[in-house]
């Protein structure tokens, strides 16, 4: 372990630590997976196939975070074009519009590029001032004005949620620990220390992707009462005040162990997490269902899209990264 330390000195042992702990899962889970399928795997299951995808996105989050934190930032930066072209591909826009969506895609590697070499100001302004006064202004300039509040809003929801959103997830790994934080990281081991940024951003990940399998399970097992059954059916009160509680409890035995948080700050981490990750998973069922589709795609099998994947991340990205920077950055 400590001869990984040295090659890969961006990283901490808490994170390599925890990267063992995934893959033991997925062992487990594969075997489980196995045995349920009568001793083979069967492809067309949907439990294998959703099983076989998480060895894919923990391999890919694994190796680049490895990498380097650049490799971890332009991997999240692919992700982020990816699922604004899934959405662009769901939304119907005017024929006139189209020239402003390669405008928009074109805003993926300049967002990321601010958060490669980490001018927070630009980062925080490029979208919400600089793009949000660019597209619609381009939009305008076609000269058809049927339909241009819809063709606005839906353009400038496509970017802020997964181009915005998402950027604040990458933001984590180049931001730095304040010598002179509003909190004094007294739980914070010197090893954790070196790899703060990308501890921080395995942190939010874990907790995001557990909260949506906690919420899940919770309420398969225990949830008779339906919390939003116009939009999402299978979202129950059990399943979400369950889900929430268990994310708080990880936050707080993994929070202080991995990341800068003390005890009191992961358990408010895990609290934003859970609640932000319930937001954001319902608004974006109610895009797919005001659309009329059950999916947002078919890039990860047995998920569906990448929308499906990341819709909890978007609304819990932004707050996790605020919430930290307030107190740490």
């Amino acid at each position: 372990m400590l001869l990984a330390l040295e090659l890969l000195p961006h990283l901490s042992v808490e994170v390599l630590q925890t990267f063992g702990g995934l893959f033991v899962l997925l062992a487990i889970s594969s075997v489980i997976v196995w045995l349920k399928n009568q001793r083979r795997f069967d492809f067309s299951d949907e439990l294998t196939a959703r099983t076989v995808t998480w060895w894919g996105i923990v391999l890919c989050l694994f190796v680049a975070i490895v990498a380097s934190k650049l490799t971890a930032i332009i991997l999240l930066g692919v992700i982020s074009f990816f699922a604004m072209r899934e959405y662009f591909h769901l939304v119907s826009v005017r024929e006139s519009d189209k020239p402003v969506l390669i405008w928009a895609l074109l805003s993926v590697p300049v967002q990321f590029y601010w958060v490669s070499i980490g001018w927070i100001g630009m980062f925080l302004v490029f979208i919400p001032v600089y793009m949000f006064i660019l597209l619609p202004t381009r939009i305008v300039l076609g000269g058809n004005t049927d339909g241009f509040v819809k063709a606005v809003g839906a353009i400038q929801w496509g970017l802020m949620t997964t181009v915005f959103s998402l950027s604040h997830a990458a933001m984590l790994v180049t931001m730095p620990l304040s010598e002179t934080p509003h909190v004094d990281p007294v739980w914070f081991s010197e090893s954790a220390r070196l790899g703060y940024g990308p501890a921080l951003l395995v942190l939010l990940l874990v907790l995001t992707q557990l909260n949506d399998i906690a919420q899940f399970c919770w309420g398969k097992a225990l949830g008779r009462r339906k919390i939003l059954p116009s939009v999402s059916p299978g979202k129950t009160v059990v399943g979400m005040v369950g889900g929430v509680c268990t994310t708080v409890v990880i936050a707080g035995i993994v929070g202080p162990w991995l990341t800068v948080f003390d005890l009191p700050r992961a358990l408010m981490a895990g609290l934003i997490v859970g609640l932000a990750g319930f937001g954001g998973d319902v608004c974006i069922s109610a895009i797919k269902r005001d659309l009329g589709v059950k999916d947002s795609g078919s890039f990860l099998p047995g998920h569906g899209g990448l929308l499906d994947r990341l819709d909890s991340l978007t609304f819990a990205a932004p707050l996790f990264f605020h919430f930290t920077y307030y107190f740490y950055g």
